[in-house]
């Protein structure tokens, strides 16, 4: 089970957005029940990465935590969606 963390400056706006249309997406292509999502704000990052695979975020992440960070743009504006799909899927290893 891959382990997601969706972010933003609230933990609540606009990761919910991000965390909806993710789903969907890797639902629609065969995922479903290979990964689970959960939402944070940006500062909590640090002290919730131990547990989580990857971090997608709609907010800028400057840090390094030791995972993969996907910006999560896309799933906002519509625009680049399933690239970022594929750059999730495949930072996850996902098959």
């Amino acid at each position: 089970m891959k382990r997601i963390l969706l972010c933003c400056g609230s933990g609540i706006a606009t990761s919910t957005v991000a965390a909806k249309k993710l789903e969907t997406k890797l639902n629609e292509r065969g995922f479903a029940g290979k990964f689970t999502t959960t939402q944070c704000k940006v500062n909590e990052i640090a002290s919730k990465i131990e547990n989580f695979d990857i971090v997608v975020s709609t907010a800028v992440v400057s840090q390094n935590y030791g995972k993969p960070v996907v910006q999560g743009l896309p799933f906002l504006t519509g625009i680049g969606i399933d690239k970022v799909i594929d750059d999730i899927v495949a930072k996850l290893g996902l098959e």
